[in-house]
């Protein structure tokens, strides 16, 4: 039996989850891919440039990487667009980049990974959701909408790869402190707006959430130990504690009443 590291291709590494979970997991001595469109700082994996808008820069990175280590174990799809704004003032334009990120992105790089996990007898792809993939949150509707696309693919996946000993699995994040708030995408209400007021009140709160959540090092070991695992659960959720409670009490409490507490939640 091979003794040689997993290799383990990551999306979205440039900075954030990416790239905490790729210094994590080189660290811990495997042989770590780190795919994005700008190289990282200071980094100590692979950096292999891919944008997953792309379908010819997915499929080039990925024979890179072949070419490299000879195999791929582990695909874990992290790249991915945040964005604010009241939905009714979202052009398609701005929606069109986040689904082609967020959903089609994952999608490209499953279909040119699937086959080679195939072909070598297995692999395990982890899909990097958001606890906000389980529930509509005011102003980050579109966000929400590709996230809960994620999480209804990865099922899919799963139940259709199984045959293939290709392991399939989520993970939904709450906040996490990232550059998010600096890259997220904004559809800016006008200042007269109908939604102005109550816009600009949420996304402050919004980024004052991110810059005061902790540190993405609980999802890269979340993320080694899925990888260790021989029969990984299909969803894992790490975050503060009152957004997991938030997951629970949406699927328990009567819809409007919940609705009323997260409206109130965010002072609407």
């Amino acid at each position: 039996m091979s003794t040689s590291p997993k290799v383990i291709l990551i999306t979205g590494a440039s900075s954030g989850i990416g790239k905490s979970t790729a210094e994590f997991l080189t660290a811990k001595g495997y042989r770590v891919f780190g795919a994005s469109r700008k190289k990282p700082e200071h980094s100590n994996f692979e950096w292999i440039c891919m944008d997953v808008t792309r379908e010819d820069m997915v499929k080039s990175a990925i024979d890179q990487i072949l070419e490299k280590a000879g195999r791929i174990d582990v695909l874990v799809n992290n790249a991915g667009l945040g964005i604010v704004g009241p939905l009714e003032e979202t052009t398609d334009e701005l929606i069109y980049k986040v689904f082609n990120t967020n959903v089609m992105g994952v999608l490209r790089v499953c279909r040119t990974i699937i086959p080679i996990f195939r072909e070598q007898g297995g692999g395990l792809i982890i899909n990097i959701s958001s606890i906000a993939a389980e529930m509509g949150l005011p102003y980050r509707g579109i966000y929400c909408a590709t996230k809960a696309s994620l999480e209804i693919l990865t099922e899919s996946l799963s139940m259709e790869l199984k045959e293939f000993k290709i392991k399939v699995c989520s993970i939904l994040p709450g906040d996490t402190s990232t550059s998010i708030n600096q890259n997220r995408l904004v559809a800016q209400p006008r200042n007269s707006s109908v939604y102005a007021k109550t816009f600009f009140h949420i996304q402050r709160q919004i980024n004052q959430e991110v810059s005061e959540a902790p540190p993405p090092t609980a999802i890269a070991r979340t993320v080694a130990m899925i990888v260790e695992k021989e029969n990984p659960r299909l969803h894992y959720t790490v975050g503060p504690v009152l957004q997991k409670a938030a997951i629970m009490l949406h699927s328990i409490l009567p819809q409007r009443i919940f609705e009323r507490m997260l409206m109130r939640f965010y002072g609407m």
